[in-house]
């Protein structure tokens, strides 16, 4: 137990003229002098009826405000934005910055002593952590779980895994309108996130990675009652939490994260992960070189057997133990030491826990693959990195060569991609530029470059993609993304031009333009910076200050300072 004066009593417990301000409008709200004597809770609750991963919410919250009473504090509720990801346009990524900055300040401005935060949707969960990271009093993640598997004709169906296959059908002339709609009904049929290892459950699974939620949360579904009690659970103990005075800033160590990457290895996550990842990293003040990603991917199986890198989805990873289970698996891999939300370690979380299902969670000594699912790429076309998930690639290009079908933009490509006319094969390689953080703006995730039109008719469902933009981590194929320096702010990946060879090597972790430096030369001195998308606002604040894609496309000005420094003298 801290002897450390709580926050909330800095301004209920003060005698002066704002004490008295401060009592009386919170008593004029229902709460009475004993509440208020109490270990306040802010709930941060990120319902939006414009989010549909997070409908369910207002149930969630009256589940945690039971937690909190039961347990001896007194719970308020705020909101902030919430980010739905198939809304908003050009991309939720342009506002994660803007909700981390909007939790972190509710967080700061308030007589909270602790908070549980509500996320769920893609963007949500990650600028949480940003938030918790920054603003560093007692908090825990509470995720709204995933949607129940999808239904149609006996067969289970992911969002937005099979969203793709679908269009793509449809696009290919074998499914009609009338199909098309009846698939619609059937893949969406709870409240809930994509229910396939996307972004959503790769950052629910980071959470308690992490040591931020508590074990189990992250499968739940939605609908389920456990998820409930869950809630419950976690109202509960923030109070502890609280009481105890464990931060953020215990939990979310060196070793934490690189637990959560194991994590997200063997899960086959999302690609995203690796950008929030860096922006939680950075906030608790640590670099996190993309390196370090691949070493951990290099040394961890992938265990997992989840769509879009294996057969089942999180309904059945939840009856298979969920993430407890497989850190179970990984537990020879993971720092076992390490403070958890709970109170406790890794390794005492981890005691009585089994696998329950090796269909879904492979053993460590017989995993699906040797290591995890995302590979870093370098060479001259990404010198910053860049990233693929290996798992959800096609085999045979693994090592490929194929000659570049340029698109200069998200317009260029939609314009042209499907044009009979256009000079493209199998064996090429689709670029799009300027998909980047400046260059789109925001990075949105259109890395999943549809496949020609004429290409789809004869068969064709994978080629190799290549952008500086993201994917869904529902997305599935030989996507190259994320590619760093973008081509916005002058990357060599801006002067690929039509015909030019790229290889791409998994196995060596290399991407390559086969072009020679003088020839590249010649054509950087021709390249014109493209104008900026906005004059005013939030959107030139996120031009003006976004950071590139291997430094967590934070804004530069919510690094800690000796980062902030760092940044500075080496630019």
């Amino acid at each position: 137990m801290s002897n450390e004066t709580r926050k909330s009593e800095t301004y209920f417990a003060d005698q002066t003229l704002w004490g008295f301000v401060h009592r009386s409008f919170t008593k004029s709200i229902g709460y009475t002098e004993d509440d208020i004597k109490k270990p306040i809770i802010g709930i941060c609750n990120t319902f939006s009826e414009l989010n549909k991963c997070h409908s369910h919410f207002n149930e969630l919250v009256e589940h945690v405000k039971r937690g909190v009473w039961q347990a001896g504090g007194t719970p308020m509720e705020f909101p902030t934005i919430s980010l739905g990801e198939p809304y908003i346009k050009p991309t939720s990524m342009l506002l994660r910055n803007l909700m981390a900055m909007d939790t972190e300040e509710m967080m700061k401005a308030h007589p909270i002593d602790g908070v549980v935060l509500l996320g769920g949707c893609d963007k949500t969960v990650p600028a949480q952590l940003m938030a918790a990271a920054s603003a560093n009093i007692p908090s825990i993640i509470l995720t709204g779980g995933p949607m129940l598997n999808g239904r149609l004709g006996g067969e289970s169906l992911g969002a937005c895994t099979d969203c793709y296959r679908f269009t793509l059908e449809h696009k290919a002339g074998n499914l009609d309108g009338a199909q098309l709609a009846e698939a619609e009904n059937a893949i969406c049929r709870s409240d809930g996130h994509c229910m396939v290892m996307g972004t959503a459950s790769t950052m629910a699974s980071i959470a308690e990675g992490l040591g931020m939620a508590l074990p189990g949360c992250a499968a739940i579904p939605a609908v389920d009652s456990r998820r409930r009690h869950m809630s419950q659970m976690t109202g509960n103990r923030i109070v502890q939490l609280v009481k105890e005075n464990l931060k953020p800033k215990d939990i979310m160590t060196r070793e934490a994260i690189e637990n959560a990457i194991t994590v997200t290895m063997a899960s086959g996550g999302s690609t995203n992960s690796i950008i929030h990842m860096v922006a939680i990293a950075q906030r608790l003040g640590m670099k996190l070189p993309l390196e370090t990603f691949d070493e951990i991917s290099k040394r961890t199986p992938f265990l997992l057997n989840l769509r879009p890198s294996g057969q089942y989805q999180m309904e059945e990873y939840f009856e298979a133990g969920g993430v407890p289970s497989l850190m179970k698996e990984l537990e020879p891999l993971l720092h076992r030491e390490c403070m958890t939300v709970t109170g406790r370690t890794v390794e005492e979380n981890l005691m009585d826990v089994h696998v329950l299902d090796r269909k879904v969670i492979f053993p460590l000594t017989e995993p699906i693959e040797s290591d995890g699912g995302i590979a870093v790429l370098k060479g001259n076309l990404s010198p910053g990195g860049s990233l693929i998930k290996k798992t959800a690639v096609s085999k045979k290009f693994f090592q490929h060569k194929g000659k570049a079908v340029v698109f200069d933009s998200l317009e260029d490509m939609k314009k042209r991609i499907d044009d009979p006319n256009l000079d493209v094969e199998e064996n090429s390689v689709l670029v799009l530029k300027n998909l980047g953080p400046k260059g789109a703006p925001g990075m949105p995730e259109e890395g999943q470059i549809p496949i020609p039109q004429k290409l789809l008719e004869k068969g064709v469902r994978d080629m190799v993609r290549i952008s500086d933009g993201r994917i869904s981590g529902t997305s599935y194929g030989t996507l190259v993304v994320h590619i760093s320096p973008e081509s916005a702010v002058g990357g060599p990946f801006g002067l690929i031009e039509n015909g030019d060879e790229i290889k791409l090597d998994i196995h060596d972790r290399r991407l390559q333009l086969l072009v020679d430096e003088e020839e590249l030369e010649k054509r950087k001195s021709k390249w014109v910076q493209p104008e900026p998308f906005y004059d005013r606002g939030y959107g030139l604040l996120f031009e003006n200050t976004v950071l590139q894609a291997e430094l967590g496309c934070d804004f530069d000005f919510l690094l800690p300072k000796e980062l902030r420094d760092e940044l500075k003298s080496n630019s």
